[in-house]
């Protein structure tokens, strides 16, 4: 499935977690970069949802 910034962000939060943890990319950079997405935008909406990304623990809580 393609992670996109038009998704929910409960399913954005899964995903991109998911992704990270697996190991498929190394940071929400690499992430970001594979799909084309803006990383500040994608921060934003998931903020907007009261998710932060942690990068110590490489997650968004």
């Amino acid at each position: 499935m393609e992670i996109n910034l038009n998704m929910m962000p409960e399913l954005l939060y899964s995903m991109i977690n998911m992704k990270l943890r697996d190991g498929m990319y190394d940071s929400l950079d690499d992430l970001c970069s594979s799909y084309g997405i803006v990383r500040s935008d994608l921060e934003q909406k998931m903020k907007d949802a009261d998710f932060l990304f942690d990068e110590k623990q490489n997650k968004f809580i």
